[in-house]
C-alpha cells in the first residue's frame, strides 16, 4: 500500500489548474445561451484538479486495500461468500447478453429469453416449487414479493383476518423487516435450546389470524431443523402458509428440497448460493418460487414459452399483467439480469451431482473447522451443523476477550471476520461458514490462525484487545462514528 494516496481523498490530491485531458472547443458554446437560466449552473462545480496518473495511482491503491474473496478466505456466515468461477462472469459480459436494452422486441432477445425461462424451471427443479419469478433485485426484496404472494393468497380467499407472520427468533433480520413492509405483524416464537423451533410454543401460536410461517432451513445456528414436516403440517392445518428463506440453501442443493419438505413460497438468494461477488450491498437476486395453486399471485411479466410455428418461441407475455390476482409489477423489468446469467451458468457447470457434491462439501467444510477448534472456542450448540455454525466465544473467558476481540485480530491475519454478535441466542456469537469452495489447506490455516489467536488470550490478552494492529485503519471509535458520520469532504 501506498502511503501516499491511501488515506486520502482525491479532493486532497487536487491542485488548482491540473488536469489529465484536453477538449478542443467543439462550437457548443454558442448553444449555451438558449439554455433557461433555471437549468444553467451559476457557480463552478467544485470537481477534483488532478492529472491522469494521480487518478490512476489513487483508485488502484484504494482497490488494492479492499478485501475479496479473488485475494482471500472470506468465512463470513449467514452469507455465503464463496469463491465465484470467472467464466460466470464472462458469461455475463458477452456482449450479446451486455448491450441488450429491454425494450427491444422479443424476436431479437430470442436467447435471453430462452436463458429466462431455462433458469426459472431449473430453479423450480432445485427447490421443488412450481414456478418461479425472476423479478426481485435481492434478497429481501425476494422475501417482501413472496409475503406479499401469501397476503395475496389469503385475500382472494376472502380470509382478510389473516394478519400476523411468525418468526423464530433465531431468524435473519430481513425476515420481520419484510414481513412489516408487507403490512403484516410480526409475532417472535422461541427456540429451544438445541437451536431448533419450539414446536409447542409455536403451536400455542397458531390461529385464524396467522398468515404465515417464516422459516430458514438449515436455520442461522447452522442446524437443520428436522420437524419441518410436522410444523408445516400444523401451520396448513391453522389455514397458514410456510415461507422459505433460502439464504442458507447452500448445504441443501442437490439434497434436500424446500417444496418436499411442505413449503409453499420460498426465495433464493441467487447471489449467494449461485456466484455472483456481491460484497458492499449488491448486486443480487431473489427469486421467487411457489407450489402449484399460487402461481396466479406471482408479479408480471413473466416469459413464456410460445409455439407459433415449429419452433419454441419465447416471449414476455404482457397480457398477464392484467390478472386480477397477480401482484403486478415489482420491479422495472425481470430482475438483474447479469446476475441471473451467472446463476444459470454456474448451475450449467456444475450439473445435477455437482451442486450435490457443492452442498456435501459446504457442510464437510463447516464440521471439519468446529471440529478442530472446539477445544478452545465455546461450541455453541454440540450437534453436526450443516454449512454453518456458531462458537460462543473462546471457553476461556477470564481473559476479558471478547469475540470482536478474536474478530479484529483475525484481520491482521489477512482474513476477513466471520459474522460476530448475531444469531442473538447467544452473548459472543462468532459464526463461520467456510463454504465448499475453500480447500482443506486453507481452513488448515485459518484454524491455526484461530489457535493463536487462543493462545495469545491467554498468554498477551493486549495484543488481541487492541488488534488491528497491522491494518491501515485501527480500530475505529464504533459509537462516535454511528452519532456523527462524517459523509462528505466538504460542504456541498
Amino acid at each position: 500500500m501506498n502511503r501516499k494516496y491511501y488515506g486520502k481523498v482525491i479532493f486532497e490530491l487536487s491542485r488548482p489548474g491540473r488536469t489529465g485531458y484536453h477538449l478542443d472547443s467543439n462550437g457548443c458554446e454558442e448553444h449555451l445561451a438558449t439554455l433557461p437560466d433555471n437549468l444553467m449552473r451559476h457557480s463552478p462545480l467544485r470537481l477534483p484538479e488532478v492529472d491522469e496518473p494521480t487518478v490512476v495511482r489513487h483508485y488502484t491503491n484504494m482497490s488494492a486495500n479492499n478485501f475479496g474473496v479473488d485475494s482471500g478466505f472470506y468465512p463470513l456466515g449467514s452469507c455465503t461468500m464463496k469463491y465465484n468461477p470467472k467464466i460466470n462472469d464472462e458469461m455475463a459480459t458477452i456482449p450479446e447478453f451486455a448491450n441488450l436494452h429491454p425494450l427491444q422486441p422479443a424476436d431479437t432477445v430470442q436467447g435471453a429469453l430462452k436463458a429466462y425461462n431455462d433458469l426459472q424451471a431449473m430453479l423450480c427443479e432445485i427447490g421443488g416449487m412450481a414456478e418461479f419469478t425472476l423479478n426481485p433485485y435481492a434478497g429481501a426484496h425476494g422475501e417482501l414479493t413472496g409475503l406479499m404472494v401469501i397476503r395475496a393468497y389469503h385475500m382472494s380467499r376472502g380470509d382478510h383476518n389473516r394478519t400476523k407472520v411468525i418468526v423464530p427468533d433465531s431468524a435473519h433480520g430481513t425476515n420481520p423487516a419484510s414481513a412489516a413492509v408487507a403490512g403484516l405483524k410480526v409475532v417472535e416464537v422461541k427456540s429451544l435450546p438445541d437451536g431448533t423451533v419450539d414446536i409447542e410454543a409455536l403451536r400455542s401460536l397458531l390461529d385464524d389470524t396467522v398468515a404465515a410461517v417464516m422459516m430458514t432451513n438449515p436455520n442461522t445456528v447452522g442446524l437443520f431443523e428436522y420437524s419441518i414436516p410436522e410444523i408445516a403440517d400444523m401451520v396448513h392445518a391453522a389455514g397458514a402458509l410456510m415461507y422459505y428463506d433460502g439464504a442458507n440453501l447452500n448445504p441443501l442443493l442437490g439434497i434436500a428440497r424446500p417444496g418436499d419438505m411442505g413449503f409453499d413460497v420460498m426465495h433464493i438468494n441467487l447471489h449467494k448460493t449461485f456466484s455472483t461477488p456481491h460484497g458492499g450491498g449488491g448486486p443480487g437476486s431473489g427469486p421467487v418460487g411457489v407450489r402449484a395453486g399460487l402461481e396466479k399471485f406471482l408479479p408480471n411479466p413473466v416469459v413464456v414459452r410460445k409455439k407459433p410455428a415449429e419452433d419454441d418461441y419465447f416471449a414476455l407475455d404482457y397480457e398477464i399483467e392484467h390478472r386480477a390476482e397477480s401482484l403486478g409489477r415489482i420491479s422495472a423489468w425481470l430482475g438483474n439480469f447479469a446476475v441471473e446469467l451467472r446463476a444459470l451458468a454456474y448451475i450449467l457447470s456444475l450439473g445435477k451431482d455437482g451442486l450435490a457434491m457443492a452442498g456435501s462439501l459446504a457442510t464437510l467444510n463447516a464440521n471439519y473447522v468446529k471440529e478442530s477448534l472446539r477445544d478452545l472456542y465455546k461450541v455453541a450448540i454440540d450437534r453436526v451443523c450443516k454449512h454453518e455454525f456458531v462458537f460462543d466465544g473462546l471457553i476461556d473467558k477470564s481473559t476479558g476477550v471478547t469475540t470482536l476481540d478474536v474478530a479484529k485480530r483475525l484481520l491482521d491475519h489477512g482474513y476477513h471476520a466471520p459474522t460476530i454478535y448475531f444469531p442473538l441466542l447467544f452473548h459472543e456469537s462468532l459464526m463461520i461458514e467456510p463454504t465448499e469452495t475453500e480447500s482443506k489447506e486453507t481452513l488448515d490455516e485459518f484454524i491455526a490462525v484461530m489457535r493463536d489467536i487462543a493462545r495469545e488470550a491467554t498468554e498477551t490478552p493486549d495484543i488481541v484487545k487492541g488488534a488491528p494492529h497491522d491494518c491501515p485503519v485501527r480500530r475505529p471509535d464504533d459509537t462516535s462514528a454511528a452519532l456523527n458520520p462524517v459523509v462528505t469532504y466538504f460542504d456541498l
